[in-house]
């Protein structure tokens, strides 16, 4: 363990304020930033977290002291940020914890273009800089001096962005419609009016005060308990789709016109089938957590699939490797080719919302050629040692030569056991063992639930 591996994770930085990330510890990844893509400028931009005014503007200082200038974007969604890097060809940097609660913050980094930044791709650089500099400091950085520090400038992006998202659908086309967004005092709030403006939709919106305390539910859509507002609201307005976005806006979740959610998965399916309409024959990614349905729609509509790990830097990599056009994740990120391949889900929303103004048929019905299994959901169980219990149950699959059914390590292990197969992972950003299982019905899942975390509840055990 280093000072800054607990908040330096696969693909980004985030931990709890002050404890594990203070203003010394921004203003040392500022300019170990800095240092790493060696300037003329980056961009910075944050989310309603209280806290993460401070802390961004340590993070500039930081990266101003070392000559590089600063584009500071202010308040914005992390697609925004995404949008602003690759629009003006710049690094950036979003201080969010997108859906963690309210004590957390966080560092999401991109290169010029909305680049990926991983551990493998820079990250553990900028750990090792930033080290260094906290080392070197003894706990005082030195004082910023602002008359030979390099610039920083403000810009305001936001109409901007709001005309790109309307760039990935035919808004002639649209109809009116009734949407409901949740977006859970976040960054929603400030990027779903502006998009909205001025297309034929009635858009009702729940939460939109900007609060990163979180007053009225936790940012995180992928929890059922977190829709309940939405689905209410949903039935009440008689709106044709609900929204539910995450805390930096980035993600979202659907909810039908009947208030039934809808999966990332089938969201994944639905989107990869448009974006196939408009480019035949393309090359679709989803994770390896996403449902079955989504390799059999992309094949069904003439694309070629790709399957690939959990998490954006991943996916944006294979997404450039590969020329996809599109990519989806369980989790409820989409990326776009033409979105620098940076995810979105205000894009992939407005992608669903062109598909219903030229349906004659509500979302329920579009989607009913998709849902063909039964899925868990993930299950977030905490055990002392999460990777431990993977590479246990990885070796004894392998050790039952099939009989345990057929596992890959592509991320985690995922064992095919023919008609039903599961995902254990451990989590990149919290100590907690992930854990998907998709079955036929609803009553084998239920099942086969039980049986995998028996399993890693006798694997978690002490040994004697």
């Amino acid at each position: 363990m280093t000072p800054l591996s607990h908040v330096f994770k696969a693909y980004d930085i985030r931990g709890t304020v002050p404890d594990q990330l203070d203003e010394t510890t921004c203003r040392a990844v500022g300019a170990a930033v800095a240092r790493f893509v060696g300037g003329p400028s980056l961009l910075v931009a944050r989310d309603m977290r209280p806290s993460g005014v401070a802390l961004a503007r340590a993070f500039a200082e930081g990266a101003r002291s070392e000559g590089v200038g600063v584009v500071d974007l202010g308040l914005a969604s992390t697609d925004l940020l995404y949008f602003a890097a690759g629009r003006l060809d710049l690094p950036g940097a979003m201080f969010t914890a997108s859906h963690n609660p309210a004590g957390y913050n966080g560092i999401k980094l991109c290169l010029s273009g909305a680049r990926p930044v991983g551990r493998d791709t820079g990250l553990a650089e900028i750990q090792a800089t930033a080290e260094a500099l906290l080392g070197s400091w003894a706990g005082t950085p030195p004082e910023f001096d602002e008359a030979t520090a390099a610039p920083i400038e403000q810009r305001d992006l936001l109409d901007e962005y709001a005309r790109h998202v309307h760039s990935f659908v035919d808004t002639s086309s649209l109809r009116p419609l009734r949407v409901v967004a949740d977006v859970a005092n976040g960054m929603g709030g400030l990027v779903v009016p502006a998009v909205f403006a001025g297309l034929p939709f009635e858009v009702e919106v729940l939460f939109p005060e900007l609060d990163g305390n979180f007053p009225n539910h936790p940012a995180d859509p992928i929890q059922p308990e977190n829709l309940a507002w939405l689905k209410e609201a949903v039935v009440t307005h008689g709106a044709d789709v609900g929204l539910a976005f995450d805390g930096d806006a980035d993600r979202v979740f659907l909810v039908d016109e009947r208030a039934e959610p809808v999966s990332g998965s089938l969201t994944t399916a639905l989107v990869a089938a448009s974006m196939l309409a408009k480019h035949p024959g393309a090359t679709i990614l989803y994770n390896c957590i996403c449902s079955r349905t989504v390799p059999e729609v992309i094949a069904e509509h003439g694309g070629t699939g790709i399957r690939t790990r959990v998490g954006h830097s991943f996916i944006k990599q294979v997404m450039a490797e590969t020329g996809a056009v599109f990519g989806g994740e369980h989790s409820g990120h989409y990326y776009f080719s033409d979105n620098y391949r940076a995810d979105s889900g205000i894009i992939a929303a407005l992608v669903v919302l062109e598909l219903l103004s030229q349906a004659d048929a509500p979302l329920s019905a579009l989607l009913a050629p998709y849902r063909r299994y039964a899925a868990s959901g993930e299950i977030n169980t905490e055990v002392p040692d999460p990777a431990g219990v993977v590479e246990a149950l990885a070796a004894e699959v392998e050790a039952a030569g099939g009989s345990l059914g057929t596992a890959d390590r592509l991320d985690g292990l995922t064992v095919d056991r023919g008609d039903w197969w599961y995902n254990l992972r451990p989590s990149n950003t919290e100590p907690l063992l992930r854990l998907n299982v998709e079955a036929p019905d609803d009553e084998a899942c239920g099942r086969h639930v039980g049986e995998v975390l028996a399993e890693v509840a006798r694997l978690s055990r002490p040994t004697s």
